[in-house]
Protein backbone atom coordinates (compact mmCIF):
# COMPACT_ATOMS: atom_id res chain seq x y z
CA UNK A 1 0.00 0.00 0.00
CA UNK A 2 1.40 3.37 -1.01
CA UNK A 3 0.86 6.75 0.59
CA UNK A 4 1.60 10.33 -0.46
CA UNK A 5 2.83 13.08 1.84
CA UNK A 6 3.48 16.62 0.64
CA UNK A 7 6.12 19.01 1.94
CA UNK A 8 5.21 22.62 1.16
CA UNK A 9 7.79 25.39 1.31
CA UNK A 10 6.08 28.74 1.79
CA UNK A 11 6.49 31.89 -0.30
CA UNK A 12 10.12 33.08 -0.18
CA UNK A 13 11.35 36.69 -0.47
CA UNK A 14 13.46 37.27 -3.57
CA UNK A 15 15.43 40.08 -5.11
CA UNK A 16 13.15 41.25 -7.94
CA UNK A 17 14.84 41.16 -11.35
CA UNK A 18 11.93 42.04 -13.66
CA UNK A 19 12.30 45.72 -14.68
CA UNK A 20 9.55 48.01 -13.44
CA UNK A 21 8.57 46.12 -10.30
CA UNK A 22 7.61 48.50 -7.47
CA UNK A 23 10.51 48.24 -4.99
CA UNK A 24 8.13 49.14 -2.17
CA UNK A 25 6.28 45.88 -2.76
CA UNK A 26 7.95 42.70 -1.53
CA UNK A 27 8.67 40.24 -4.34
CA UNK A 28 8.37 36.56 -3.50
CA UNK A 29 8.95 33.19 -5.11
CA UNK A 30 5.83 31.01 -5.16
CA UNK A 31 5.21 28.37 -2.55
CA UNK A 32 6.64 25.07 -3.81
CA UNK A 33 6.16 21.39 -3.06
CA UNK A 34 8.21 18.24 -2.80
CA UNK A 35 6.23 15.02 -2.56
CA UNK A 36 7.07 11.71 -0.92
CA UNK A 37 5.50 8.57 -2.37
CA UNK A 38 6.16 5.79 0.11
CA UNK A 39 5.32 2.34 1.32
CA UNK A 40 6.04 0.79 4.70
CA UNK A 41 9.81 1.30 4.35
CA UNK A 42 10.79 2.63 0.90
CA UNK A 43 10.12 6.05 -0.54
CA UNK A 44 10.59 8.08 -3.71
CA UNK A 45 10.78 11.87 -3.65
CA UNK A 46 9.39 14.03 -6.44
CA UNK A 47 11.35 17.29 -6.82
CA UNK A 48 13.66 18.74 -4.18
CA UNK A 49 13.17 22.54 -3.94
CA UNK A 50 15.93 25.13 -4.36
CA UNK A 51 17.47 26.79 -1.30
CA UNK A 52 19.77 25.13 1.19
CA UNK A 53 17.48 25.90 4.11
CA UNK A 54 14.33 24.45 2.60
CA UNK A 55 16.19 21.36 1.32
CA UNK A 56 17.55 20.81 4.84
CA UNK A 57 14.03 21.14 6.24
CA UNK A 58 12.86 18.67 3.60
CA UNK A 59 15.48 16.10 4.55
CA UNK A 60 14.59 16.42 8.23
CA UNK A 61 10.94 15.88 7.31
CA UNK A 62 11.83 12.71 5.37
CA UNK A 63 14.03 11.39 8.17
CA UNK A 64 11.18 11.84 10.64
CA UNK A 65 9.10 9.44 8.55
CA UNK A 66 11.75 6.72 8.97
CA UNK A 67 11.79 5.77 5.28
CA UNK A 68 14.58 4.51 3.03
CA UNK A 69 14.77 7.04 0.21
CA UNK A 70 15.62 5.19 -3.01
CA UNK A 71 14.87 7.72 -5.74
CA UNK A 72 14.53 11.44 -6.31
CA UNK A 73 12.63 12.20 -9.51
CA UNK A 74 12.94 15.62 -11.16
CA UNK A 75 9.85 16.59 -13.14
CA UNK A 76 11.37 19.27 -15.39
CA UNK A 77 14.43 21.41 -15.90
CA UNK A 78 13.65 24.50 -13.80
CA UNK A 79 16.21 24.73 -11.02
CA UNK A 80 13.71 25.79 -8.37
CA UNK A 81 12.61 22.14 -8.42
CA UNK A 82 16.01 20.49 -8.10
CA UNK A 83 18.88 22.69 -6.88
CA UNK A 84 18.23 21.17 -3.44
CA UNK A 85 19.28 17.76 -4.80
CA UNK A 86 22.79 17.89 -3.38
CA UNK A 87 21.44 18.48 0.13
CA UNK A 88 18.99 15.61 -0.19
CA UNK A 89 21.57 13.22 -1.64
CA UNK A 90 24.10 14.11 1.04
CA UNK A 91 21.49 13.10 3.61
CA UNK A 92 20.47 9.96 1.68
CA UNK A 93 23.60 8.86 -0.23
CA UNK A 94 22.07 5.59 -1.45
CA UNK A 95 19.30 7.40 -3.33
CA UNK A 96 19.60 8.12 -7.05
CA UNK A 97 18.37 11.28 -8.77
CA UNK A 98 16.71 10.75 -12.13
CA UNK A 99 14.67 12.55 -14.77
CA UNK A 100 13.37 11.71 -18.21
CA UNK A 101 16.30 11.54 -20.66
CA UNK A 102 15.03 14.56 -22.59
CA UNK A 103 14.80 16.63 -19.39
CA UNK A 104 18.37 15.98 -18.27
CA UNK A 105 20.09 18.38 -20.74
CA UNK A 106 17.81 21.21 -19.62
CA UNK A 107 18.59 20.48 -15.98
CA UNK A 108 22.30 20.45 -16.78
CA UNK A 109 21.95 23.79 -18.56
CA UNK A 110 20.44 25.26 -15.40
CA UNK A 111 23.71 24.44 -13.64
CA UNK A 112 25.76 26.52 -16.08
CA UNK A 113 27.31 29.75 -14.83
CA UNK A 114 24.80 32.17 -16.44
CA UNK A 115 21.77 30.33 -15.09
CA UNK A 116 23.25 29.87 -11.63
CA UNK A 117 24.05 33.59 -11.59
CA UNK A 118 20.38 34.30 -12.29
CA UNK A 119 19.20 32.05 -9.45
CA UNK A 120 21.84 33.52 -7.13
CA UNK A 121 20.53 36.99 -7.97
CA UNK A 122 17.12 35.94 -6.73
CA UNK A 123 18.36 34.08 -3.64
CA UNK A 124 21.72 35.65 -2.73
CA UNK A 125 23.76 33.42 -0.41
CA UNK A 126 20.93 30.89 -0.06
CA UNK A 127 21.75 28.23 -2.66
CA UNK A 128 23.65 24.98 -2.08
CA UNK A 129 27.37 25.26 -2.73
CA UNK A 130 27.38 21.94 -4.61
CA UNK A 131 25.10 21.24 -7.55
CA UNK A 132 23.90 17.91 -8.89
CA UNK A 133 22.02 17.13 -12.09
CA UNK A 134 19.69 14.13 -12.34
CA UNK A 135 20.67 11.11 -14.40
CA UNK A 136 18.52 9.80 -17.26
CA UNK A 137 15.81 7.47 -16.03
CA UNK A 138 16.26 3.93 -17.37
CA UNK A 139 12.91 2.53 -18.41
CA UNK A 140 9.43 3.92 -17.94
CA UNK A 141 8.65 3.37 -14.27
CA UNK A 142 9.96 3.90 -10.77
CA UNK A 143 9.07 1.24 -8.25
CA UNK A 144 8.37 1.68 -4.56
CA UNK A 145 8.13 -1.69 -2.81
CA UNK A 146 6.99 -3.27 -6.06
CA UNK A 147 4.35 -0.64 -6.81
CA UNK A 148 4.64 1.34 -10.04
CA UNK A 149 5.11 5.10 -9.97
CA UNK A 150 4.95 6.30 -13.57
CA UNK A 151 6.54 9.44 -15.03
CA UNK A 152 4.29 10.79 -17.77
CA UNK A 153 5.53 13.00 -20.59
CA UNK A 154 3.30 16.03 -21.04
CA UNK A 155 5.49 18.24 -23.25
CA UNK A 156 4.78 21.88 -22.47
CA UNK A 157 4.17 23.38 -19.06
CA UNK A 158 5.87 26.58 -17.91
CA UNK A 159 8.84 25.09 -19.75
CA UNK A 160 9.41 22.32 -22.28
CA UNK A 161 9.94 19.38 -21.87
CA UNK A 162 7.97 18.63 -18.74
CA UNK A 163 6.47 15.66 -16.93
CA UNK A 164 4.20 14.66 -14.10
CA UNK A 165 4.14 11.49 -12.03
CA UNK A 166 1.16 9.15 -12.05
CA UNK A 167 0.59 6.94 -8.99
CA UNK A 168 -2.06 4.51 -10.28
CA UNK A 169 -2.57 2.78 -6.93
CA UNK A 170 -3.76 6.06 -5.43
CA UNK A 171 -5.50 7.65 -8.45
CA UNK A 172 -3.07 10.51 -7.98
CA UNK A 173 -0.88 12.72 -10.15
CA UNK A 174 2.07 14.46 -8.53
CA UNK A 175 4.50 17.23 -9.21
CA UNK A 176 5.58 19.42 -12.03
CA UNK A 177 4.36 22.78 -13.20
CA UNK A 178 1.63 21.63 -15.57
CA UNK A 179 -1.14 22.71 -13.21
CA UNK A 180 -0.89 25.40 -10.53
CA UNK A 181 -3.05 25.50 -7.41
CA UNK A 182 -3.95 28.90 -5.96
CA UNK A 183 -0.85 30.63 -7.37
CA UNK A 184 -0.31 32.76 -10.48
CA UNK A 185 1.10 30.61 -13.29
CA UNK A 186 4.60 31.28 -14.66
CA UNK A 187 3.98 32.31 -18.29
CA UNK A 188 7.13 34.32 -18.93
CA UNK A 189 8.54 31.65 -21.24
CA UNK A 190 5.37 31.18 -23.30
CA UNK A 191 3.78 32.65 -26.38
CA UNK A 192 0.36 31.88 -27.87
CA UNK A 193 1.51 28.60 -29.43
CA UNK A 194 3.19 27.43 -26.23
CA UNK A 195 0.04 28.19 -24.27
CA UNK A 196 -1.97 26.05 -26.70
CA UNK A 197 0.51 23.21 -26.13
CA UNK A 198 0.18 23.75 -22.39
CA UNK A 199 -3.59 23.33 -22.65
CA UNK A 200 -2.96 20.04 -24.44
CA UNK A 201 -0.68 18.99 -21.58
CA UNK A 202 -3.53 19.60 -19.15
CA UNK A 203 -5.65 17.31 -21.33
CA UNK A 204 -2.98 14.63 -20.88
CA UNK A 205 -3.20 14.99 -17.10
CA UNK A 206 -7.00 14.94 -17.18
CA UNK A 207 -6.94 11.72 -19.23
CA UNK A 208 -5.20 10.01 -16.30
CA UNK A 209 -8.42 10.66 -14.33
CA UNK A 210 -6.73 11.50 -11.03
CA UNK A 211 -8.75 12.14 -7.92
CA UNK A 212 -5.81 13.88 -6.26
CA UNK A 213 -3.46 16.35 -7.97
CA UNK A 214 -0.40 17.70 -6.15
CA UNK A 215 1.04 20.64 -8.06
CA UNK A 216 4.63 21.84 -7.96
CA UNK A 217 3.46 25.29 -6.92
CA UNK A 218 0.43 25.45 -4.68
CA UNK A 219 -0.71 27.83 -1.98
CA UNK A 220 -0.08 26.37 1.51
CA UNK A 221 -3.80 26.65 2.27
CA UNK A 222 -4.93 24.99 -0.98
CA UNK A 223 -6.38 21.49 -1.10
CA UNK A 224 -5.07 18.95 -3.62
CA UNK A 225 -8.16 16.73 -3.34
CA UNK A 226 -10.13 18.19 -6.27
CA UNK A 227 -8.05 17.29 -9.30
CA UNK A 228 -10.76 18.21 -11.80
CA UNK A 229 -11.16 21.64 -10.22
CA UNK A 230 -7.41 22.31 -10.23
CA UNK A 231 -7.13 21.34 -13.90
CA UNK A 232 -10.15 23.45 -14.85
CA UNK A 233 -8.82 26.48 -12.97
CA UNK A 234 -5.43 26.12 -14.68
CA UNK A 235 -7.14 25.96 -18.07
CA UNK A 236 -9.10 29.12 -17.29
CA UNK A 237 -5.95 30.93 -16.24
CA UNK A 238 -4.15 30.03 -19.47
CA UNK A 239 -7.04 31.03 -21.72
CA UNK A 240 -7.66 34.24 -19.78
CA UNK A 241 -3.99 35.19 -19.97
CA UNK A 242 -3.89 34.47 -23.69
CA UNK A 243 -6.98 36.62 -24.24
CA UNK A 244 -5.56 39.42 -22.09
CA UNK A 245 -2.33 39.47 -24.13
CA UNK A 246 -4.29 39.52 -27.38
CA UNK A 247 -6.54 42.36 -26.19
CA UNK A 248 -3.95 44.42 -24.31
CA UNK A 249 -1.28 46.80 -25.48
CA UNK A 250 1.17 46.49 -22.60
CA UNK A 251 1.95 44.55 -19.43
CA UNK A 252 -0.25 46.81 -17.31
CA UNK A 253 -3.28 45.83 -19.39
CA UNK A 254 -2.56 42.14 -18.86
CA UNK A 255 -1.91 42.55 -15.14
CA UNK A 256 -5.15 44.48 -14.73
CA UNK A 257 -7.23 41.90 -16.58
CA UNK A 258 -5.66 38.95 -14.78
CA UNK A 259 -5.89 40.58 -11.36
CA UNK A 260 -9.60 41.20 -11.96
CA UNK A 261 -10.16 37.57 -12.99
CA UNK A 262 -7.64 35.77 -10.75
CA UNK A 263 -6.69 38.21 -8.01
CA UNK A 264 -7.21 35.57 -5.33
CA UNK A 265 -4.11 33.70 -6.50
CA UNK A 266 -0.88 34.06 -4.61
CA UNK A 267 2.43 35.53 -5.77
CA UNK A 268 1.62 38.64 -7.82
CA UNK A 269 5.29 38.95 -8.78
CA UNK A 270 4.82 35.90 -11.02
CA UNK A 271 2.01 37.66 -12.86
CA UNK A 272 4.10 40.83 -13.19
CA UNK A 273 7.08 38.95 -14.65
CA UNK A 274 4.87 36.88 -16.96
CA UNK A 275 3.01 39.90 -18.30
CA UNK A 276 6.19 41.95 -18.71
CA UNK A 277 7.81 39.15 -20.72
CA UNK A 278 5.08 39.42 -23.36
CA UNK A 279 6.36 42.92 -24.23
CA UNK A 280 10.13 42.56 -23.90
CA UNK A 281 12.38 45.57 -24.54
CA UNK A 282 15.08 43.16 -25.76
CA UNK A 283 15.97 39.47 -25.93
CA UNK A 284 17.65 39.69 -22.54
CA UNK A 285 15.92 39.47 -19.19
CA UNK A 286 14.37 37.16 -16.70
CA UNK A 287 12.41 35.00 -19.10
CA UNK A 288 15.57 34.29 -21.10
CA UNK A 289 17.60 33.47 -17.97
CA UNK A 290 15.16 31.04 -16.41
Amino acid sequence: MLSIDVFTSDYKPITATAPGWDPQQRATWPASTATLVHGRREAALIDSLITTAEAENLTAWIRAKDKVLTTVYVTHGHADHFLGLSVVLDAFPDAVAVALPEVVPYAQEQLSAPHLAYWESLFPGQLPARTVAPRPLAGDVITVEGHEVRPVRVGQSDTHPSSVVHVPDLDAVVGGDVAYNGIHMWLAQTDHEARLRWLAALDTVAALAPRRLVTGHQDPSASDADADGIIAASRRYLTDFDAAVAAGSDAADVIGAMTAAHGERGNPYTLFASASAQYPPSADGEDAAR
